[in-house]
């Protein structure tokens, strides 16, 4: 049988050397695309100045677009960002806020306290874009993951330390969301670059300036220290030293557990007996054996006679606790435990046994904030200074605003949604950073210097005092609050789980209306 092909490729001496050309062409021309295919670089990107990191399934970046981080409960809170920022002038001045947080945490309690962080800055950059009498410069504000357990810090704030200049013009960082190792680095990064931070719950004392020297220039933060914490909760409570005991976790390393349980040590000096220890994990949200730990330590707790447990650990093992203790064995006696502002996470904590409030276990904690602490003071006889009902009562009403259309929605804000103080607080740190941008904006400039703004925090007292949401925010000479008022919130077993209990203040009393730290505050 003829081959037809033969003649038409093969045949003649000319025909054999064209196609041996032509199928050599195709050959190397497929080698190299299939070399191409499986030699290029995969495609990481999430978004605009967002991707995933080698080895990581997480979108890591900054954004100021709307882009929510493959996080679908920060979806309406971005979204709400990013229009605001498209909104801005193209022909006036603005300064970028950068909020650095862990937008990807796989912790659920964390997950809701981004969200909050997220809906307060937005609240704050509202108002100061739209009801501040047009002063300038405009508010921009990015969102800057830096992964589960702030683990992907560093290639976040070097992209951060380059925003400085035009196009970004970034001149604060907010956020700081929790005082860790990864945190005190960026910080110690982002200040040392000369960028100023305000950093939102970061209560370590090891993560702020003081008398002893200034490791972060730049800083300031809108939450009192553990240290000061630990002083108006044990005002508040009257505790007696001989009648507590400390459960202190011994894992190194944590700055907020680190300096609250050095903070409660000073407190318990006198008491009868020595801390009882538990070990965390290396990720203090990983549940680990510390459960069973917690077993043996309430037998030894039933032992004393003590009333009052001061507990220093993370949230996880503060719910693993309460759990063991309203479990133990001497049913019949009332226990009180007092725990730094990780309490609040246990608001919502589905894992917490909430009959363990039922059984005589009181749990109270010093929060950053609460929806019902300037109110209630407002309708008690005594009004003190430190804040107001009014300064809160601005703050709901902004709220009102911008969580419907056209500026919103921005998820839930309701009363129950504001108890953990997570989005009051952040909505204070966003308000503190404007305020140092718009103070440090000399006339006849579009933009303040970097050092111009971390300058201005040593001024933020007495009548430049920031009116925040939370309470005054009057700073000291190292960027710190001056006896900010702290709401002593007690968990409950049936709705609102997070009641507010009282004021409480480092000083044991209110500051004056000056609010003037004097010489010797830390």
């Amino acid at each position: 049988m003829r081959n037809p092909l033969r003649y038409r490729l093969w045949w003649t001496t000319r025909q054999k050397i064209i196609t041996s050309v032509v199928v050599a062409a195709l050959l190397v021309t497929a080698g190299w695309y299939g070399v191409d295919r499986v030699t290029a670089p995969e495609d990481r990107s999430c978004a605009t100045g967002v991707e995933r990191p080698q080895g990581s399934d997480e979108c890591v970046g900054v954004s100021g677009d709307g882009y929510d981080f493959g996080q679908s409960q920060l979806t309406s809170a971005a979204a709400a960002i990013g229009r605001e920022n498209r909104s801005l002038k193209k022909d006036a001045p603005y300064a970028t806020v950068a909020l650095l947080l862990p937008l990807t945490s796989t912790d659920a309690s964390m997950r809701t306290k981004v969200l909050h962080e997220l809906q307060g800055a937005f609240a704050a950059q509202y108002r100061a874009n739209h009801h501040a009498n047009g002063q300038v410069p405009q508010i921009r504000v990015v969102l800057a993951n830096i992964g589960n357990n702030s683990l992907q810090w560093r290639p976040v704030v070097d992209r951060l330390l380059t925003m400085t200049g035009a196009p970004d013009r970034l001149r604060a960082v907010s956020g700081v969301a929790i005082s860790s190792t990864q945190a005190k680095e960026a910080v110690k990064e982002l200040t040392g670059a000369g960028i100023p931070v305000v950093g939102s719950t970061i209560t370590a004392d090891d993560i702020a300036n003081g008398p002893a020297g200034d490791p972060f220039p730049g800083l300031a933060r809108v939450s009192p220290t553990n240290r000061d914490e630990a002083r108006a909760l044990a005002s508040f409570g009257e505790v007696k030293a001989d009648k507590a005991l400390l459960v202190q976790d011994t894992r190194s390393g944590d700055h907020y557990t680190d300096t609250l349980k050095s903070a409660f040590s000073t407190l318990l000096k006198g008491s009868k007996y020595e801390p009882e220890l538990f070990t965390s994990r290396k990720d203090p949200y990983d549940e680990g054996t510390t459960a069973n730990t917690f077993e043996q330590i309430t037998h030894l707790i039933c032992d004393t006679d003590a009333n009052t447990v001061f507990f220093a650990g993370r949230h996880v093992q503060l719910r693993q606790f309460v759990n063991a203790l309203g479990a133990r064995g001497c049913q019949s006696r009332p226990f009180t435990v007092l725990t730094g502002d990780e309490g609040s996470y246990l608001g919502d904590d589905k894992k917490l046994d909430r009959n363990a409030l039922r059984r005589k276990v009181t749990v109270r904690y010093a929060s950053l904030a609460h929806p019902d602490a300037w109110p209630a003071v407002a309708a008690g006889k005594k009004q003190p200074t430190g804040g107001s009902a009014e300064d809160y009562r601005a703050f709901t009403d902004l709220l009102a605003e911008v969580g419907k259309k056209p500026v919103g929605p921005i998820g839930p804000t309701a009363h129950d949604d504001l108890t953990d103080g997570q989005l009051i607080i952040a909505h204070d740190a966003m308000t503190l950073a404007v305020a140092g941008i718009r103070r440090a904006t000399s006339d006849g400039k579009e933009l303040p210097g970097l050092e111009d703004v971390g300058g201005q925090w040593p001024r933020v007292k007495g009548s430049l005092r920031v009116r925040g949401a939370s309470g005054w925010i009057c700073l000291d000479n190292h960027g710190n609050p001056y006896n900010k008022a702290v709401p002593v919130v007690e968990l409950a077993p049936d709705p609102p789980h997070q009641r507010f209990s009282a004021l409480a203040w480092p000083e044991g009393k209110p500051p004056k209306e000056q609010c003037l730290p004097p010489s010797s505050a830390p």
